[in-house]
């Protein structure tokens, strides 16, 4: 009896153990897609979409539809990230910043990972079609296309990425636009032109604080690495000033009034302040406080333009 009363206690021990075992194998797995979905930027997208969807709906919105239009989107900007470290996985192990990234380290290889990012487009792409509407579901896997296909291979040859990766950057706003029915006019334009320009600076900060990563992994993710960031600190200054007009396009396509206009006006200039500070002294700390500005500037601007929209039509 006690022989098996000592049997049948190793045994439940051995299934508790690898019940556990394989629950923590799970939630790691779990862990390295969700680092692999980059889900800040999902949230940043999710929060630039239903803006694009208020901005174009009528005073009563579809909360189905915008929740299929935010989930659907989501899943192909985290299918973006997915495929980007698929194929970035020998250029992410060489930079601090991206040599724990699952693909990178090993812990996720490139074939589950590659099918992870095309499930992702598929459902993504899927749910648009079916429950949003065509148009939004086409314009939204070419983005997605445009960054994995387009974006991604040009980092190795030319600084032009920053331009190439600024518009599928860009289409958020707009793919809610167009997933509310909105069509492709003055509006969406607007819309698309102030994401468009606001992210050079900002991501010309982070080229400057991680320059020496994206160096060392052969990516021309700056003008030039060798000038102490002369040619990088004027071309975020040409884009900072063109934000101050380009940030007001809103009032003139007729989706604002004065007082999204006088916000525009004090958070592009704030942001054109920490442009010139970065160009006068081009540290990582100044690169850092413009980066940080630029977080604050746009979402700050969103909800501005959303409020003083809502105000007009209510």
């Amino acid at each position: 009896m006690n022989t098996l009363a000592t049997a049948a206690k190793d045994l439940s021990h051995s299934l508790h153990s690898n019940r556990s075992g394989a629950i923590a194998v799970l939630q790691s797995r779990l862990a390295d897609y969700r680092q692999m979905a980059r889900p800040r930027i999902m949230v940043m997208s999710a929060a630039a979409v239903l803006s694009g969807f208020v901005l174009a709906s009528p005073i009563v919105m579809s909360w189905t539809t915008v929740g299929f239009a935010v989930v659907g989107i989501c899943c192909l900007v985290a299918a973006s990230s997915v495929l980007n470290q698929v194929l970035e996985f020998d250029t992410d192990r060489r930079m601090n910043r991206t040599a724990d990234r699952p693909v990178a380290s090993g812990r996720i290889s490139r074939i589950e990972g590659a099918g992870l990012g095309i499930c992702a487009s598929v459902i993504g792409g899927a749910l648009l079609w079916n429950f949003v509407n065509h148009n939004t579901s086409l314009v939204a896997v070419l983005t997605m296309l445009s960054y994995v296909l387009l974006y991604t291979p040009l980092k190795r040859v030319s600084s032009l990425c920053t331009t190439v990766g600024a518009v599928p950057g860009a289409m958020p706003p707009v793919l809610g636009w167009l997933a509310a029915g909105g069509e492709l006019g003055l509006e969406a334009l607007a819309l698309f032109a102030v994401f468009f320009v606001w992210q050079f600076p900002h991501f010309l900060a982070i080229g400057w604080i991680y320059r020496d990563d994206y160096e060392r992994a052969g990516l021309k993710m700056l003008p030039s690495f060798h000038d102490h960031g002369v040619r990088t600190g004027w071309i975020a200054l040409t884009y900072a000033l063109a934000f101050v007009p380009v940030s007001c396009l809103p009032r003139i396509a007729g989706l604002a009034g004065p007082g999204y206009t006088a916000a525009a006006l004090v958070l592009s200039l704030g942001y054109l302040w920490l442009t010139v500070r970065f160009v006068i002294d081009r540290t990582n700390v100044r690169a850092r406080q413009l980066m940080f500005g630029s977080l604050i500037c746009l979402p700050v601007l969103l909800l501005c333009l959303v409020a003083d929209y809502l105000r007009l039509v209510s």
